[in-house]
């Protein structure tokens, strides 16, 4: 067991202890011998181990006692089995986003999420004869909320020529695929991107991101794996964490989750840990037919709620600092809380129209998160936009600790950095400070990107939107219209 023998929610010191194993975590273009030691990554690691001991702090919320073993495992393991159930899982979501300032896209409970709702679908997972694959998903997921694992997910091909199917590219070599059987498992070869979470987990989960073709039957493949893995490595994106303190960096000391494409170099997957094999009709249907999007975009949405709710207090606060009551500032802070109010309203129609999807597995109703999919990635860098232009070069003057420790110095920055109506010197440095971790620094660049595409393509989605709207209507009022103009007509 990785970790050592406890079972159940892990503390921070549980955690920490099992990141030190063999990984090859790359960064820099050296290998990282110590995730929780290493300067760029070790303001997460500690972050990470907050959000288990958070978990103990807060149990009525985030815990729950498991029938079978009598321990208590985190909430967002379970697989929802009644409306009332999701609701137990709403309120556990919003206390960990709270945690992170809705700024950790893929805080523990994603993967948590995910995997419990393809455990819950065990319709979708045991059709097209995949019972063995189905057992093993099955107790995998037992497994792993029993040792509060985190987890890790690479499910998008790495990008090499978009003109060509992903799976063409490289003579077909560069995609992950299996390349052996062997007695006790499978070898796999390839790449995937974008791991986000990866130095800091204790599991990698592969599983479907974009359909397959017909004869991609090698390329079919779910399976997990522990990040020590001989042959399994993480070749990181360059760091946004800040060596500096919370007081100089609030955010990007904290909160950079790192990414990282995965190589997986002739890697033995054990029979066991392999969920789907080869067979590329369920591959696509995992993700089309298993309700995944019902499931996950409950944690997603969730999370957006928290960071639009943080961004629109940043920016109401800014504009109160300098005393900045003109409509246009106005109106700029009404549109962020209408991004909000409108991913709050989306959430509680999709958590309305809640029902039993199969399995006696019950995920939200998915119209309203079909609609939100393609619509928050383009909200989310509005706001940073928004609050650039609230902040000025206001958030470019912001003093550090050191300069407000220095007595000559001291002085002169409470006189010329004051804001409006007796806010101090050092509550503006703070507050702006904290905006432009959260709009303008490395940190906040990549949150932009990743807020852009983590769910897809908001283009292809909105496609996708049309399309299953078209299916799902009778035309009846274009049809009344022009049955009424007709009527006219012939009078």
């Amino acid at each position: 067991m990785q970790g050592g023998d406890r079972m159940g929610a892990r503390t921070g010191k549980d955690y920490l202890r099992a990141l030190a194993d063999d990984r090859e975590v790359y960064l820099d273009g050296e290998r990282v011998d110590d995730v929780a030691a290493h300067p760029s990554l070790a303001g997460a690691a500690r972050t990470l181990a907050g959000f288990y001991d958070y978990q103990h702090e807060h149990p009525d919320l985030l815990l729950a006692t498991d029938p079978e073993s009598g321990e208590r495992v985190p909430v967002t393991h379970l697989v929802p089995r009644s409306a009332s159930g999701l609701r137990r899982r709403h309120d556990a979501l919003e206390c960990i986003s709270r945690y992170t300032l809705g700024l950790m896209g893929r805080s523990p409970d994603y993967v948590n999420v995910t995997l419990a709702g393809f455990a819950g679908r065990t319709d979708v997972w045991s059709r097209d004869g995949n019972d063995e694959g189905t057992a093993n998903l099955l107790a995998y997921h037992r497994q792993t909320m029993l040792n509060d694992w985190s987890l890790t997910h690479a499910i998008v091909n790495v990008t090499v020529d978009r003109s060509i199917p992903e799976t063409a590219t490289g003579d077909g070599q560069i995609a992950v695929h299996k390349v052996a059987d062997t007695s006790g498992g499978i070898v796999v070869r390839g790449a995937r991107a974008l791991a986000t979470l990866a130095p800091f987990a204790d599991e990698l989960f592969v599983y479907p991101g974009y359909p397959l073709m017909e004869g991609d039957e090698r390329y079919a493949l779910v399976f997990a794996i522990p990040m020590s893995t001989p042959g399994l490595k993480f070749l990181c994106r360059d760091s946004y964490s800040a060596a500096r303190g919370i007081a100089d960096a609030p955010l990007s000391s904290r909160f950079d989750e790192q990414d990282a494409v995965v190589v997986l170099d002739n890697v033995e997957v054990p029979r066991e840990r392999v969920f789907l094999d080869g067979k590329v009709d369920l591959y696509n249907r995992v993700m089309q037919r298993a309700g995944w999007t019902a499931n996950i975009m409950q944690q997603t949405t969730i999370r957006a709620i928290t960071k639009l709710q943080f961004a629109w207090e940043l920016a109401t606060r800014m504009t109160e600092i300098v005393n900045n009551t003109s409509p246009a500032a106005t109106e700029m802070l009404g549109e962020i809380w209408t991004y909000l109010e409108l991913t709050r309203s989306a959430l509680t129609a999709a958590e309305a129209g809640a029902h039993e999807w199969g399995s006696g597995t019950w995920f939200c109703a998915e119209p309203p998160f079909a609609a939100l999919r393609p619509t928050l990635p383009r909200w989310f860098p509005r706001v940073g936009e928004i609050i650039k232009l609230l902040g000025g070069h206001s958030l470019l003057t912001t003093p550090t600790s050191a300069e407000f420790a220095d007595p000559a110095l001291r002085p002169l920055i409470d006189r010329y950095y004051q804001g409006a109506k007796g806010v101090s010197a050092e509550e503006r440095a703070a507050v702006f400070r904290l905006a432009w971790d959260f709009v303008g620094t490395g940190l906040a660049g990549r949150s932009e990107l990743y807020e852009r595409f983590y769910l897809g393509s908001a283009g292809r989605f909105l496609q996708v939107a049309q399309r299953t709207a078209v299916r799902g209507t009778d035309f009846g009022l274009l049809g009344s219209a022009l049955t009424a103009g007709r009527a006219e007509d012939r009078a």
